[in-house]
């Protein structure tokens, strides 16, 4: 018997001209976790698109366990012993934990109806394998988004799964539930299991996985053991130049005689906002840290009109501002990269011209007709700005890489010559590479002036790139940090401790 459960030979995925994968290879052993790494764009989704059967290869070989093997659906692959876990988690929020678990392959009575209480019975045994007590006759929608990662493990695991893939499955949970996730994978590979992990989280890379594969622009870089090589390595591999840096690019605080362009007053909103007060000044990089639910989101979506507050007053250029909808602030000259961009942000069966310039049409149109020499122009300058990575403009967007897809979003509010921009988790899912040139795109906007407001999970993003961080703890801004104060430690002590607000401008 082979070592390797899984072996990809020389495989070959073209659209529409564009070559997807050249010649790329992968070797997944028996009961490892294995990492998929590469920027966005670099050829991991096309993969693994290949492997579970979503696309059809046009050359190259796939052998598993020790058979050559093609998925031509995702049913096949799951029937093969591959299952697959995507960053958007595939269940029916609606529905019962145990009716998720056996979707499409309800066990039945000798009379042919759903069994249901063996659902339920053999729901509690799977979950209870991987250390989980919930109530599984309860909707799925009743639990954490960890939860329901752990949901999706067990139904994989229980349709005799000899391959699970992961798909950034951390990128919506906190420290805590990283780590119940990271145990769950180490009894899958102690049961046999092999896990093809993919991240753009570095730490978490070399915490849990064994080996990883690199590949860039759809061709195979190579295969290292992770106790032999580091993280500037890593990076320098997957980005193909010098080792990208990502450091402070802040130097003390130069706000503080800045006029304010936005200022919140005790703004009071249900049980998440509880009398925030804060000020933007023009140019200036504010960042929110704080835990999930401290109410950073919805601090943005007060401002940005989408959330109305109970309390509280918003000033806008020291005038009262009435912000009643998106509308009303987009008329102020603020622009909003929602958190969560394949829901809420990108429209993803339009074409990447038509996202960035959704916002814009009343502006490019005349007597009801678009503008089309101007629309392109616009379009072709933000692609060459923001080294938007596509085909066409009128390539869909859902097409593109993440990253991609993050620039295109920031493409469609800066087109709009925005005063403030609104940024919610803007390097989410994407590699370093994205991420480096995103934060300078940060930089740039607050040199021509523009203020922006920067909610991060990444400390450390926040400590390269803000000129003020205020940490958020329970609907407060408890601290506010300048200058050289802005530093991992005492932003962890501020989430962390019981300290009360410091005014520091």
């Amino acid at each position: 018997m082979s070592e390797f459960l899984l072996e990809i030979k020389g495989l070959e995925k073209s659209f529409l001209g564009v070559h997807a994968l050249k010649g790329v290879s992968l070797k997944v052993r028996r009961g490892e976790v294995h990492a998929l790494m590469g920027e966005n764009g670099a050829g991991k989704s096309t993969l693994i698109k290949v492997l579970t059967g979503i696309y059809r290869k046009d050359g190259g070989s796939i052998w598993f366990d020790g058979k050559e093997a093609e998925a031509k659906t995702p049913m096949e692959a799951n029937a093969m012993g591959i299952s697959t876990i995507y960053q958007e988690l595939n269940l029916v929020p609606f529905q019962t934990v145990y009716e998720n678990l056996f979707l499409g392959r309800e066990p039945r009575t000798r009379f042919g109806r759903v069994d249901r209480v063996r659902m339920v019975q053999e729901a509690e045994k799977l979950l209870g394998e991987l250390g989980l007590a919930i109530d599984v006759t309860k909707s799925l929608h009743h639990y954490s988004t960890a939860i329901q990662q752990m949901v999706a493990i067990a139904r994989a695991v229980s349709s005799s799964a000899r391959l699970v893939i992961m798909d950034e499955p951390t990128s919506s949970l906190d420290t805590q539930e990283v780590q119940v996730l990271f145990r769950v994978i180490r009894q899958l590979k102690g049961r046999g299991i092999s896990v093809i992990f993919i991240s753009h989280k570095l730490d978490e890379i070399f915490e849990i996985c064994d080996r990883l594969t690199v590949l860039k622009d759809g061709e195979y870089i190579g295969d290292y053991d992770i106790d032999k090589i580091d993280q500037l390595r890593l990076i320098s591999l997957m980005v193909g130049r010098g080792t990208v840096e990502l450091k402070r690019n802040k130097q003390g605080y130069d706000f503080a005689g800045a006029r304010a362009i936005v200022c919140l007053k005790n703004i009071r909103q249900g049980m998440r906002l509880n009398g925030i007060h804060l000020t933007l000044r023009q140019g200036e990089v504010v960042g929110l840290a704080g835990l999930l639910g401290s109410g950073r989101t919805e601090l943005a979506q007060v401002l940005f009109g989408s959330r109305l507050p109970e309390e509280g007053e918003i000033f806008w250029w020291g005038e009262r501002a009435r912000l009643h909808s998106p509308a009303d602030a987009i008329r102020k000259g603020m622009g909003y990269c929602t958190e969560d961009r394949k829901v809420e942000g990108i429209l993803p069966h339009l074409s990447v011209k038509e996202n960035i310039t959704i916002a814009l049409l009343p502006r490019l149109s005349r007597f009801g007709f678009i503008k089309a020499r101007e629309q392109e122009r616009i379009v072709r300058h933000y692609i060459e700005r923001l080294n938007i990575k596509t085909p066409s403009p009128n390539q869909a967007i859902v097409n593109l890489s993440g990253g991609n897809q993050q620039k295109v979003l920031l493409a469609r509010w800066m087109c709009m010559h925005p005063k403030l921009m609104i940024l919610d988790e803007p390097t989410r899912g994407i590699d370093v590479g994205a991420k480096a040139e995103i934060e300078q795109l940060i930089r740039e906007l607050s040199e021509n002036g523009i203020s922006v407001l920067v909610i991060s999970s990444e400390i450390a993003e926040l400590e390269r790139n803000c000129d003020r961080v205020a940490v958020m703890r329970e609907g407060r801004v408890v601290k506010e940090l300048t200058g050289d104060d802005i530093c991992q430690d005492k932003i962890f002590q501020a989430i962390a401790g019981g300290s009360e607000r410091e005014e520091t401008v």
